[in-house]
């Protein structure tokens, strides 16, 4: 995680099993949801925030719950609770290296991120949509499993 001028952000699913702490290296309302137009994304309501200079650690209590989707290009996975049925972001793993993009909409209401953004990337290739997740996703990914609870971040 980032040392200093951490904004920490916190969320997950619904019903607790995948929960999500965001380290953002800037205040929340400097970021804008990126409001997806693919029809799995826009049916779930999905607007993604990341941070290439930020840390990302996604905690799933129970593997079997949680659910992996594969839409489009099938290049990305989606991130879904199987058990709350809630789409909490977007994984997409590259050269031993993971990358990912939190759905806003499953982080806590005192996070106030600025307006959304209409974004498509169906309009773009396979190949230029990994270079846009390289460049704009976290890349300071970390997941654990286990029905141990995640361990609070510093205040």
């Amino acid at each position: 995680m980032l040392e200093h001028n951490v904004h920490t952000v916190r969320g997950g699913c619904h019903c607790g099993n995948i929960a999500v702490e965001l380290a953002l290296s800037a205040a929340p309302e400097t970021y804008q949801p990126r409001a997806c137009d693919c029809d799995f994304c826009r049916k779930h309501g999905a607007a993604y925030v990341s941070d290439p200079q930020g840390a990302l650690a996604i905690h799933i209590r129970s593997e079997d719950q949680s659910g992996r989707y594969r839409q489009g290009s099938a290049t990305a996975e989606l991130l879904v609770c199987r058990n709350c049925g809630v789409l909490v972001g977007a994984l997409y793993r590259a050269e031993g290296r993971l990358y990912a993009s939190v759905n806003a909409r499953t982080l806590e209401a005192t996070a106030v991120f600025g307006s959304e953004q209409p974004v498509s990337p169906r309009k773009l290739s396979a190949p230029d949509k990994v270079q846009r997740w390289q460049r704009i996703w976290f890349a300071d990914v970390s997941i654990t499993v286990g029905p141990q609870a995640p361990a609070p971040a510093p205040e």
